[in-house]
């Protein structure tokens, strides 16, 4: 099995393509920084960049809505390949192939981090559509966005606990 999950943040916008040949379609090129769970010493928290590449809906997505410092979360595989070089050197290249990009913060967290704007809620590259905005509707409660701090996230009311089948 080859599934790689993973949580980061991009380093720099998505760098966008048009691939050749009679089907041609959307390639998108981005690195996420993702911080390592465990520290080797106390300098600080270490990261690792990892190259990703997404194709068709998925990098229209990359497109219109990733940008430097968004955060997200992707799933997909790993893929090796070699290329030869100018110099006649042979390179061995690791990306991982987004198969499902979602945001992992609310527009305001973002904001708050990167300064840009973006609205969305995420793609799956398994034929769903794009959504405007992260939303809530019915459920048990009646429970509605925060008016004092609405981040995008729905307001849980008291008591919910009672009301749900696994307690």
């Amino acid at each position: 099995m080859n599934k790689v999950i993973l949580m980061g943040r991009l380093t720099r916008d998505p760098d966008i393509r048009h691939s050749q040949g009679e089907n041609a379609s959307l390639v998108s090129r981005f690195t996420l920084a993702v911080d390592r769970r465990f520290r080797r010493d106390a300098s600080g928290q270490e990261a690792d960049f990892i190259s990703c590449v997404a194709f068709g809906k998925t990098a229209e997505f990359s497109e219109k809505y990733l940008h430097k410092g968004t955060k997200v979360v992707l799933s997909g595989r790993i893929q090796t390949g070699s290329y030869t070089n100018r110099e006649g050197q042979k390179v061995y290249t690791t990306d991982v192939i987004a198969e499902d990009l979602e945001f992992a913060e609310s527009k305001r967290s973002s904001d708050s981090y990167s300064g840009s704007d973006y609205s969305g809620g995420g793609y799956s590259g398994g034929g769903s559509s794009y959504d405007s905005q992260p939303s809530y509707s019915g459920g048990a409660g009646g429970a509605e966005p925060s008016s004092d701090f609405d981040d995008g996230f729905m307001n849980v009311p008291e008591g919910i606990d009672d009301e749900l089948p696994f307690n």
